[in-house]
Formats: structure tokens, C-alpha cells, sequence
């Protein structure tokens, strides 16, 4: 996914640039980076590798050579970045938050028509914030560059730019799948992902960019480049999964959210059957707590916490690349409570369930320490669909994904005409499935919220959502 902040003020507001970008740390694992404008030597910028340790340390030693009145700052979970670039717009910083599908297809493009070269990086691949440069620079201002760009990318880009007047120009993009805020404090201005990153720092909340919107922001203001368009198809994993908790998006908070999420979900077992027989109510961590706190409630069993996460060594930053060893770092990052395992009847509430990997270890070291049952539900629908939008859940193949998988082995090719059916538990498909993962993965009883639950415990408008991954409608 990633995160971006970008600050404009009328003082150094590098290290506000530096703990807001620190704020969206739990959104990418592999770079961090940030440029500012400096009196003495105009635009500098530093990128770093925080696969291994978290942006904050990595950047404590730059922050001072990188002071200055403008500065932005992102976290990746893709290409170094913000880049460095000269055109006849002048030079500026870029980034960007979101993912270019159709990467090689412009590419291409360029090379072929254009007789433009790129840098490459490992295995000959582009960065795709280079290439998003490119798009912008066809056109003579950055309004005209950026709508350009949006219009011929297939996918999601959300945008930072760092001219070398000092301003920033974010935009939002086109359908709005993801956030950008505006505040301000009494020196100036910022851009953010997340709401409470500036917050934190004294800034008050002013604004969503609309879909597409593009404005500029300097010390002294702000202005819109470009007006916001009328459809919005914001992520509603962001407030499944990938928001933080304190997370406000378009008026919705990330943690009632998730909270009501389970309550729902506690509900319709009620409505379907009645809970299962438990002694504790858990959520998998961190994500899955607030799902299994409204649960809880709402049904009257205790909250219990079986694991724990241990962070001080293990941060979520720190995220190999490498399957394998994300399968060990997810095993070693969660220690268990064996007294609350041992003989105990187990509900737990993941945020989701996608390949099923990670939870399938987890269920099997709770066994392995004696719980009696263990019983699985998950916070949103079955994922039948790989994104086509943006990073969350894509894959080479969609046969990766469990549910899509399960489809197969029940019933072949032929099933996925029938995945709305299988998404439904109350139909004979959408059993089938539940019960052949539950065989499977060794649950005792699994069952995912429905999207009408999912949709509902976000609170905006469902026209405004995305819910492709779920039901493949764009």
C-alpha cells in the first residue's frame, strides 16, 4: 500500500515531516523517503531500505541536513522513492501511494514512440514513480501533467509534488481509492494518508480531496487546481485491515468501524444458529481486535487474549519480501498466553482471510497446545477477486486466494459462475465452502461476515465503496 505527508510552512518543518511520515510506518514495508526544499542547496532527498529496521531509525541522522520550510515524505511498499526530477516545469520531488497495472504496457510506449530511456532496477523492471514523472511531463503544468497521467493509468495513483518554489501539489486519485487529507496548524499546511498523523502534531483537520481533485499549498493557503469528480470507489479494506485505528476516513473512524463490524457479525450468528459454545472471544492481532471486541459485547462471551503480539523487536515494518520467511517473522511475532489456551474453547476474528497460510500455522500451534475447539470468523466476505486497483491481496494468480480455491476443488472451472453463491453462506454452495476450509484448516465452525454487514459497518454511502476484491463489481 504506502503512505505519504507533506508539509508547507512558515518555519523548518522537517521534523513534522519526519514523525507524520514515521505515523505511516504500518502501511508499507520496504522503503522510506524524504525531500525537502533548503535554503542552501535547493531540493535534497534520502531514501531508505526499512525492510530491516523502521523508518524512524533510519532517518535520525538525515533529518537535520534535511531541514527546510516544504518537505514531503512517504513510506513504500514498492519503489524507492520520492525521485528528483528536471523538466521544463523545473525540478521537483514526486511520490506517490497507489499501484501502476498497465507499468509495462506505458513503458513500452514511451521507448518505442518517444525515444525516452529509464533507469532500471533489479530484474530490468521501472520505478513506477519514474515513469508516473514521465506521464506528468508530457503536458506544460503540473494540473494539465497529473490529469494526463491519471487518465492513462490503469490502477490507483495518489500524488505528492515538491515544486522548487516551495509548494506542494497533491492529488487525489481519480475514483478516490484511497485518502488524502488536508490540515493546517497557525504556520501553515499539510498533506496526509492518515488523519490522526497530523493531528498528533497540532495540525486541525480542514479536508478530504475529492476523487481526482488536485490542489496546491503553500504556507499561506491553499487553492484547487482541479475540482473533485463525482464517483468515489474508496477501499473498504482500509477500514477492514489497513487503516490504523485512530484513522478517520471520509467522516467514518477505523476503529468504531471495526467494533460495529463485529457486533454485526455477532448478530447474524445469533440470527443463523446462535454463537458456538466458547470460553473467550479473541481477535487475531492487531487488526482482528477491535472486530473481536465488538463480538465479545454483543454476545456476551469474555474477551480473551490467547496471543499476543511482541513489537519492540518485531514491528510491523519489519515485513520480508521472501513468503517463507513472512510465514516465520507472522509465527515469531505472535507469543501465546498458554493459560488462556490450554483445554479452552477458542473464537477467534481475523480481519480477513486471503490465502490462508499464516492462519493455518496459528491453528495448528493452538492445538498443538491444547485447545479444545477453535472456531474461526472472519470480518469481511469471502476474497474471490485479486485487486485490480491497488497492492492489497494481488497475486500472480487468483487461484492463490483460499476461497478461490476451495470454488475449484468443489467444483471446478465451472464453480466460478457461481461465486456470488459461494460468497453466501446461507446457500448450499456458500456451505459447502465453509465447511471444506473448516475441514482443511482444522476450524471447528468458520463463518464471514456478508458484505451487506461489511458495507454497513463502514457507515458511507455503499456507492462510494469498493468492494471489487468481494463481489468483482467495479
Amino acid at each position: 500500500m504506502g503512505g505519504f505527508f507533506g508539509a508547507v510552512s512558515r518555519r523548518n518543518c522537517n521534523f513534522d515531516v519526519f514523525f507524520g511520515t514515521d505515523y505511516h510506518s504500518h502501511l508499507g514495508t520496504r522503503r522510506g523517503g524524504m525531500a525537502t526544499l533548503t535554503e542552501k542547496n535547493g531540493l535534497q532527498r534520502e531514501i531508505h531500505n526499512i525492510e530491516n529496521t523502521p523508518f524512524r531509525t533510519k532517518f535520525e541522522n538525515d533529518i537535520v541536513e534535511l531541514e527546510g520550510k516544504s518537505c514531503i515524505g512517504c513510506i513504500s511498499d514498492n519503489d524507492p522513492q520520492p525521485l528528483l526530477i528536471r523538466s521544463h516545469m523545473g525540478s521537483y520531488a514526486i511520490s506517490m501511494v497507489g499501484i501502476i497495472k498497465n507499468l509495462e504496457e506505458l513503458t513500452h510506449r514511451f521507448l518505442e514512440h518517444e525515444h525516452a530511456h529509464f533507469e532500471v532496477m533489479g530484474g530490468g523492471k521501472v520505478n513506477e514513480v519514474e515513469l508516473l514523472a514521465m506521464l506528468i511531463n508530457q503536458q506544460k503544468t503540473f494540473e494539465d501533467g497529473i490529469r494526463y497521467a491519471q487518465q492513462q493509468i490503469v490502477g490507483t495513483a495518489s500524488i505528492l509534488i515538491l515544486t522548487e518554489k516551495g509548494e506542494i501539489i497533491a492529488a487525489r486519485d481519480k475514483l478516490g481509492r484511497l485518502p488524502v487529507i488536508l490540515g493546517k496548524d497557525k504556520d501553515g499546511y499539510c498533506v496526509s494518508f492518515e488523519s490522526f498523523a497530523f493531528e498528533k502534531m497540532g495540525y486541525s483537520y480542514v479536508k478530504d480531496l475529492g476523487p481526482g481533485e488536485i490542489v496546491k499549498i503553500t504556507a499561506d493557503g491553499w487553492e484547487t487546481l482541479a475540482e473533485p469528480g463525482d464517483k468515489m470507489r474508496i477501499c473498504t479494506f482500509l477500514w477492514t485491515y489497513y487503516g490504523y485505528p485512530n484513522s478517520v476516513y471520509e467522516g467514518s473512524n477505523v476503529e468504531v468501524s471495526r467494533n460495529r463490524n463485529g457486533v454485526i457479525m455477532a448478530r447474524n450468528d445469533m440470527k443463523n444458529g446462535g454463537i458456538p459454545d466458547v470460553d473467550y472471544v479473541c481477535g487475531v492481532p492487531d487488526s482482528g481486535t477491535a472486530h473481536a471486541l465488538g463480538y465479545s459485547n454483543e454476545s456476551g462471551i469474555a474477551h480473551g487474549r490467547p496471543f499476543i503480539k511482541y513489537t519492540p523487536t518485531w514491528p510491523r515494518s519489519f515485513m520480508p519480501q521472501n513468503q517463507t520467511v513472512r510465514n516465520q517473522v507472522a509465527k515469531m511475532k505472535l507469543v501465546p498466553v498458554h493459560q488462556l489456551i490450554e483445554g479452552k474453547k477458542l473464537l477467534f476474528v481475523d480481519d480477513s482471510i486471503v490465502r490462508g497460510t499464516q492462519l493455518l500455522g496459528t491453528v495448528n500451534f493452538l492445538y498443538s497446545h491444547g485447545a479444545r475447539e477453535v472456531h474461526m470468523r472472519s470480518a469481511c466476505p469471502p476474497i474471490m477477486y485479486g485487486c485490480k486497483y491497488l497492492n492489497f491481496s494481488s497475486s500472480k494468480s487468483e487461484m492463490e486466494l483460499i476461497a478461490r480455491r476451495t470454488v475449484d476443488a468443489l467444483e471446478g472451472k465451472d464453480g466460478f459462475d457461481h461465486l456470488e453463491e459461494y460468497s453466501d453462506g446461507s446457500t448450499e454452495r456458500g456451505k459447502a465452502l465453509r465447511q471444506h476450509i473448516s475441514s482443511s484448516m482444522g476450524f471447528s465452525s468458520l463463518e464471514y461476515q456478508t458484505l451487506k454487514g461489511t458495507v454497513e459497518s463502514v457507515g458511507i454511502d455503499p456507492c462510494k465503496l469498493c468492494t471489487y476484491c468481494w463481489n468483482g463489481r467495479e
